[in-house]
């Protein structure tokens, strides 16, 4: 296994696919543009290293990231040149468990995708069985078992050189606001392995659930189980975390977890609303979850964040990004009532960039006479106490820096975007000519 590992076609997909995926430097501050080099360099001396045992990994890189829910999460970030190389191994070894993955597990799988879990969620859900397991699992990447992993693991891989080389991975020590901290469980969140280990993992729950006969939707540690009564998924819930803990050694967060019907559950972004037509039972058409919505005007404020270094054209080029990428992912859905409050919101968070960027009051009075406002409101407008949120939605900058001024610069809203991208679902009324708002 280890020839295959460190073969020069397999260790090339694997650079090219670190340099594709991006992502911070590591301890070693090599980034992802300058990788390619370093690892050409050294690439002899690692495989020497590798095959000859003596091979030393260096310490993961520690960073908090904010949730949406107020808390952080903890990421592990390898260097770039352990990425390159956890990534080989991945390659080589993911071929051996795949074919006995589940077919109802999605994450982090080829041909594989969140709406395809989204959409077997629906399924199940349009089939009657409306009570639904909702799993979480507490700090899942922290809490993994080494010892359990490792021998799952070696049930398919049994060379000793790729064991060695996923223990001392498993094993490394993370740098915390530069201070090292030894790690006796968990998989580092970040690193191109740890997706793969995690089902190797999870798959062993995979198997619980389908020799006991339920449906369940599993999405990386994010999984839901279907069942016809209350009583069945109050059961279900009892086994399914005794199993979890006694076998697989993980904590169940009860906050988070419970039996919901499908108008209170939301899963991978997505939420359940029933359509009331006439003659059918049990139909529901997928909505945007809360969280989607306010993680994506989250985003869009941080673009338009007056304070942000960047100029209008880049803030433009940024929310296109997120727009089309959002959308892409909340395709089919019925959102273009909301879409429209967010237009109008985001066209104020870019008059207030643009007021922001004028800065003086001269310079203001001088753009607000380019744009067809008369000498004396010019002048009041320009030397105003009021804030520039205030000046974004008053009727100076609504009445010239105007939609078709905004387009002129390359900005594109969403309902246009979306009507792009989902042009069935946008028939009348949404197509009516309709008034235009600022």
């Amino acid at each position: 296994m280890i020839e295959k590992v460190v073969h020069p076609y397999n260790l090339q997909k694997a650079l090219k696919q670190v340099i594709t995926n991006k992502g911070s430097a590591g301890v070693d501050g090599v980034s992802t543009r300058e990788i390619r080099n370093v690892f050409t360099e050294k690439k002899l001396q690692l495989i020497e290293e590798i095959k000859q045992g003596n091979y030393q990994t260096q310490p993961i890189l520690g960073i908090e990231i904010p949730k949406g829910n107020g808390k952080t999460r903890l990421l592990g970030i390898p260097t770039t040149t352990e990425r390159v190389l956890q990534q080989a191994v991945s390659q080589s070894i993911a071929m051996l468990f795949e074919p006995e993955f589940k077919s109802s597990s999605f994450g982090f799988r080829p041909n594989k995708n969140a709406r395809q879990a989204v959409a077997q969620a629906l399924e199940y859900i349009h089939q009657g069985l409306n009570y639904i397991v909702d799993t979480d699992l507490k700090t899942f990447f922290d809490e993994v078992d080494h010892c359990l992993l490792l021998n799952l693991i070696y049930k398919k891989v049994k060379c000793k050189m790729t064991l060695k080389l996923i223990r001392k991975w498993l094993k490394a020590p993370i740098k915390i606001k530069g201070k090292l901290q030894k790690r006796r469980k968990g998989v580092p969140q970040g690193s191109p392995l740890s997706p793969l280990l995690s089902n190797i993992l999870l798959h062993e729950l995979d198997k619980e659930m389908t020799r006991r006969g339920h449906k369940f939707v599993r999405y990386a540690d994010d999984f839901s189980i279907y069942c016809k009564s209350e009583n069945q998924a109050k059961a279900t819930k009892v086994v399914i975390e005794k199993f979890l803990k006694n076998k697989l050694k993980l904590t169940i967060n009860q906050e988070k977890s419970g039996i919901r019907k499908p108008v209170n559950f939301t899963i991978l972004g997505f939420g359940f609303v029933p359509t009331y037509e006439k003659g059918t039972n049990n139909k529901y058409q997928l909505i945007v979850a809360e969280k989607g919505w306010k993680k994506l005007k989250e985003t869009l404020k941080s673009i338009t964040r007056k304070t942000t270094p960047a100029t209008f054209e880049e803030r433009i080029a940024k929310i296109k990004e997120v727009q089309r990428g959002w959308l892409n992912y909340f395709q089919g859905t019925s959102i273009m009532g909301k879409l429209r409050d967010l237009d109008g919101w985001l066209r104020n968070r870019l008059r207030y960039c643009i007021w922001h960027h004028w800065k003086k009051p001269e310079r203001k009075r001088k753009n607000l006479l380019r744009l067809g406002v008369d000498q004396d409101q010019a002048y009041a407008w320009s030397r105003t106490r009021k804030g520039g949120w205030a000046i974004a939605q008053s009727p100076v900058l609504g009445t010239t820096i105007t939609l078709k001024r905004l387009k002129m610069k390359g900005y594109q809203s969403l309902t246009e975007l979306y009507i792009q991208l989902n042009p069935s679902l946008c028939e009348p009324p949404y197509t009516r000519p309709v008034r235009t708002v600022v």
